[in-house]
């Protein structure tokens, strides 16, 4: 299976702290993989590096087989990867309609056929046409989230990024975009990278982890090789036991 996402030596350092410290792995075409680690161990910092919010000044990172440096993007990237951001209070414009954030990147990327797509992604996350002249503030937080995962979803990306998606929400709204999300990842074949400090998120979600630690990546694991203890990493066996209910729904 052919890589979809492909890191080598990847080095972000503010002043002299090493942020990321020659981060390596491949993500295969359709894979789910995941992110997990503390509070300051890197995994944002990557998701970041890889869409271009943050530079990285050494290593390399390869989409689909087209090099990347720095944090230089281009319409391609962003037809191909997509990012949804943990706070969906602030990854919306509050002074927009939800009719102008889905219209917005269509109109960037050359798209004619406008009326199609934002009543049809707007099916997709389960909201009706009856949001889209609504703004942010009239929405609850699941909404957002909502509104946010149909923008990322709605230039047809192959790749999402997803960064601590639902950590922001109601535990009883995080079921439901998970759900969401894993919907939208069958339906289309989307590969995803994601973000938690959640092992039970990211065990429901993800085949494959990377446990990050000060900047590194301490292993790469199967989510089924997790579950049996099957691991190398003391700080892995840690990460497991500070994660409360931990288990593959």
């Amino acid at each position: 299976m052919s890589s979809a996402l492909s890191i080598r030596d990847m080095v972000v350092t503010y002043e002299d702290f090493a942020a990321l410290d020659h981060v390596s792995f491949d993500i295969a075409s359709g894979e789910s993989f995941g992110i997990v680690g503390e509070s300051g161990s890197g995994k944002s910092t990557l998701l970041r590096a890889i869409a271009g919010l943050a530079a990285f000044e050494k290593g390399t990172l390869s989409v689909n087989g087209k090099a990347y440096s720095g944090s230089r993007r281009d319409k391609q990237f962003y037809r191909t990867v997509q990012m949804v951001f943990q706070d969906p209070y602030g990854s919306l414009h509050p002074r927009q309609t939800v009719d102008r954030l889905l219209l917005e990147p269509l109109v960037i990327h050359g798209f004619t056929d406008i009326e199609t797509r934002i009543n049809r992604a707007l099916d997709e996350v389960g909201l009706g046409s009856g949001f889209r002249f609504r703004y942010s503030h009239q929405l609850s937080g699941g909404q957002r989230q909502r509104i946010a995962i149909a923008r990322a979803l709605i230039l047809e990306p192959k790749i999402l990024l997803l960064d601590e998606p639902t950590s922001a929400l109601d535990a009883s709204i995080q079921a439901e975009i998970l759900n969401l999300l894993e919907q939208a990842r069958r339906d289309r074949n989307l590969t995803f990278v994601m973000v938690s400090h959640d092992l039970g998120v990211i065990s429901h979600m993800c085949e494959r982890l990377a446990v990050m630690k000060s900047g590194k990546v301490v292993e790469t694991v199967a989510v089924e090789a997790l579950e049996k203890r099957e691991f190398s990493a003391d700080y892995t066996r840690r990460l497991l036991v500070a994660s409360e209910g931990f288990r593959r729904a």
